[in-house]
């Protein structure tokens, strides 16, 4: 009878510390990696996370990345507005957009350095930034999307204003006109002809020759006019032409503005158009005994017939009835 084999017990420290390090059949342990790979392996991912700095530094330097600016930094009077006028159904509106679905569109900023407060001027996007101050006002946590310019030259940063609005609104032509003169103004351009080219470089030479007529009624009555984004074409073609063959004709417009009683657009292009036909105008005249500015916005007239008269763009429908509210009051 064959004799059967013995097998030895297992080994309890088979797989004891001793054996671990060890490689199969070799006397000598493991050895650790070589020191110059984990040099190369660091030197690897510094390089990696310097080519991503850079590529986000670039980026935020050429306008390519969106960043998030509290609305304190930024100067909204950086540059000379072209829009003189809002409309408080079409903010209203905006207001609303971008309370339920964000802000979609950024605004445009310079960086204006580390020493300056704000530390951000505006390009474009004036009424988007309006709108957010709003929000901000009503208590909503707000941030302003940017995308970083950098305009070589003033006349750069106000090209890239008008070009948007171009777009995106339908300027007046006493708006272009006057962005124009302000742009020379501001040094941006050494003259009003120099502007006008560059700004409305893409403008049909005869847009850019009204553009130009208009010029003159801004020069005569910028800050007289309370409804300027309203004057049309027409009126204004006729109003520049007068303005050129009479020096006087300025104040006389600036006098029958002062003395009407103008609530609307409508008022005050019967005023200009009554001036222009050499008509004394209705009502009669009245001699004004004061002007007092009450607050931004809001200007009061006082006549010697003891009338007063409230203008400005503060006058709105709840300025109105809290006016009316507080008289029936009083009564």
């Amino acid at each position: 009878m064959a004799k059967r084999k013995r097998l030895d017990p297992p080994k309890t420290d088979y797989l004891s510390d001793s054996t671990l390090g060890r490689a199969p059949f070799a006397s000598a342990p493991i050895s650790a990696p070589p020191p110059i790979a984990g040099v190369a392996g660091d030197a690897a991912g510094s390089a990696a996370a310097a080519e991503l700095a850079q590529t986000l530094s670039d980026a935020r330097a050429q306008g390519r990345m969106v960043v998030a600016l509290p609305l304190d930094d930024i100067d909204a009077t950086y540059l000379v507005r072209d829009r003189v006028g809002i409309d408080e159904s079409e903010m209203a509106a905006l207001v609303a957009s971008i309370r339920a679905r964000g802000q979609q569109t950024p605004i445009e900023v310079v960086d204006l350095g580390r020493d300056a407060r704000p530390r951000h001027g505006l390009i474009s996007g004036w009424r988007r930034l309006h709108a957010l101050r709003i929000l901000a006002d009503q208590g909503e946590t707000v941030l302003a999307l940017a995308l970083l310019r950098s305009p070589s030259e003033a006349s750069d940063a106000y090209l890239s204003m008008v070009e948007e609005n171009e777009i995106r609104v339908n300027l007046s032509y006493y708006e272009r006109a006057r962005i124009a003169l302000k742009a020379v103004e501001q040094g941006a351009f050494p003259d009003t002809k120099k502007a006008l080219l560059s700004l409305f470089h893409a403008a049909s030479r005869a847009k850019r020759s009204k553009i130009r007529s208009f010029v003159t009624v801004v020069e005569a009555l910028d800050g007289t006019l309370r409804f300027p984004e309203a004057l049309g074409e027409r009126t204004g073609l006729r109003l520049s032409k007068a303005l050129d063959a009479d020096p006087t004709l300025a104040r006389k417009l600036e006098k029958a503005l002062e003395e009407a009683l103008i609530d609307d657009a409508t008022g005050e292009q019967d005023a200009i158009e009554n001036v222009l036909k050499g008509g004394r105008g209705d009502p009669m005249p009245r001699t004004r005994t004061s002007r007092l500015s009450v607050r931004e916005g809001l200007d009061l007239v006082k006549f010697e017939d003891g009338a007063v008269h409230l203008s400005g763009p503060a006058i709105d429908e709840n300025f109105r009835h809290a006016i009316l509210a507080w008289l029936q009051e009083e009564t």
